[in-house]
C-alpha cells in the first residue's frame, strides 16, 4: 500500500502497525487541533506531519517547518516570533517569524523537546490564544496556526524531570501519534528495499532492477535498523551502486560504511594483513566472542563497548536519558561514549 501527499515521497508500508498509524493520521488530520508526532530518528516524522497538513482543511495554505534543535535560544525565538528593527545587533529591519509565515496554515516544529522553558512559555501562549509579540516589540500579533510538534524523546518523562512544561504538554497532546520503528514492521523491509533499490537503479541509468538475492534480503530483514527507514535507504542505495553487475540480483549489503581494517584509530591499519586479518562483521548489538584471544585488544575492547551501547539504546528505544540511567552513566557521559563510537546522528553536535 502506498499513501502519498502532494509533492512528497510516498509513505510505503503494509504492516499492521504502519496501517494503524495511517488510520490514526486520517482521523485526526481534519481536526483543527495541535498534534504531537513521536518516534525514533529516521522513522519519517516529517512525512507524517506533512500528511496531517495535506489531509486537513489547511491543505492549500502554507506548511512551514523549523528544526528547534538547530538554533540557539535567541535565534530560535527570532525565527519563531520574528523581530522588530533594532531588537538586537544586526536587526536592521522588521522580520516576520515562522508563526506569521504559517498564518492560516500549519507549523511543523521538529525537535520540540530541545526548546528552552522560556521558549516553551511563549509557545504556550501562541497555542492557547494565537497571540505573541515580536522580539523588541510590544504590539500583539494574532495568527491562526496549527502546530505540529515532533520529537524522539519521551515528553512525559521530560516534563517529570522539569525539562518540558507540563501545561504546554497538556495543550499539545490533544493527540499523540507514535511512529513505529522499522524493527516493529519487518514485513515492510522488502517492500521499502525494493522501492529504494529501483529508485537508485533509475538514477544510475539501469534499464532493469533484479532486486535482492535471498541471503541479502534475509540480512536486511534481520537487521535491527537503529536508524530506521533513513538508514535502510542508505544501505540499499549503497548496495545498488556498488553492485558489480546491473543484470543480477544484489548479493551483498554493507550496514556499516565505516567498517574497514584501515579505519582511523585502529592499530590494524599499520599491521600486515596476514597477521591481523579483519574481525568478522557482527550485527549491531552483537557481543564479540570472548572465548577467543583478540588479535587487537583495543579494537576488541571498542567493539565490546559499542555492542553494549547499541543493546542499551535498542532496549530503551533510543531514548538517551533512559539509556544513560540504564547503564549507570550521566547524560553527558553517555553522549561522550556515543560520540566516541560514532553512534550519534550525523546532525548531532
Amino acid at each position: 500500500m502506498a499513501a502519498s501527499t502532494p509533492d512528497l515521497p510516498p509513505l510505503l508500508g503494509q504492516a499492521r502497525p504502519f496501517l494503524d498509524l495511517l488510520e490514526a493520521v486520517s482521523k485526526v488530520a481534519p481536526l483543527d487541533r495541535p498534534v504531537l508526532v513521536i518516534g525514533e530518528r529516521g522513522t519519517g516524522k516529517e512525512l507524517i506531519a506533512a500528511r496531517l497538513h495535506f489531509l486537513s482543511a489547511r491543505w492549500d495554505r502554507p506548511m512551514v517547518k523549523l528544526n528547534a534543535a538547530a538554533l540557539p535560544e535567541t535565534l530560535l525565538e527570532s525565527e519563531l516570533f520574528g523581530h522588530e528593527a533594532g531588537a538586537f545587533t544586526g536587526a536592521v529591519r522588521r522580520r516576520a517569524g515562522r508563526f506569521e509565515l504559517a498564518d492560516t496554515g500549519s507549523l511543523f516544529l521538529d525537535e520540540i523537546a530541545s526548546t528552552t522553558l522560556a521558549v516553551q512559555e511563549r509557545l504556550l501562549r501562541v497555542v492557547e490564544y494565537g497571540a505573541f509579540e515580536r522580539l523588541g516589540g510590544s504590539a500583539t500579533v494574532q495568527v491562526d496556526v496549527r502546530l505540529i510538534g515532533a520529537t524522539n524523546l519521551d515528553l512525559p518523562s521530560e516534563a517529570a524531570g522539569g525539562r518540558f512544561r507540563d501545561d504546554l504538554l497538556d495543550r499539545l497532546a490533544f493527540d499523540v501519534l507514535t511512529v513505529p520503528p522499522l524493527r516493529a514492521r519487518p514485513d515492510d523491509v522488502p517492500l521499502l528495499a525494493d522501492h529504494f533499490g529501483r529508485a537508485m537503479a533509475h538514477d544510475l541509468g539501469w534499464t532493469d532492477f533484479r532486486g535482492f538475492g535471498a541471503d541479502a534480503l534475509q540480512a536486511l530483514v534481520a537487521h535491527p535498523w537503529p536508524g530506521n527507514v533513513r538508514e535502510l535507504k542508505n544501505v540499499v542505495e549503497r548496495a545498488v551502486y556498488r553492485a558489480p553487475r546491473a543484470d543480477r540480483a544484489i548479493a551483498e549489503v554493507q550496514f556499516d560504511p565505516f567498517a574497514s581494517p584501515y579505519r582511523p584509530g585502529s592499530r590494524r591499519s599499520a599491521a600486515p594483513a596476514a597477521l591481523h586479518a579483519p574481525m568478522p562483521a557482527q550485527a549491531p548489538g552483537a557481543l564479540p566472542d570472548l572465548t577467543q584471544a583478540p588479535r587487537d585488544f583495543r579494537a576488541a575492547s571498542a567493539a565490546y563497548e559499542r555492542a553494549l551501547l547499541e543493546r542499551a539504546l535498542a532496549r530503551n528505544r533510543h531514548q538517551q536519558r533512559a539509556t544513560a540511567a540504564d547503564l549507570g552513566l550521566s547524560y553527558d557521559q553517555l553522549r561522550h561514549q556515543l560520540r566516541k563510537h560514532r553512534l550519534l546522528p550525523a546532525s548531532a553536535p
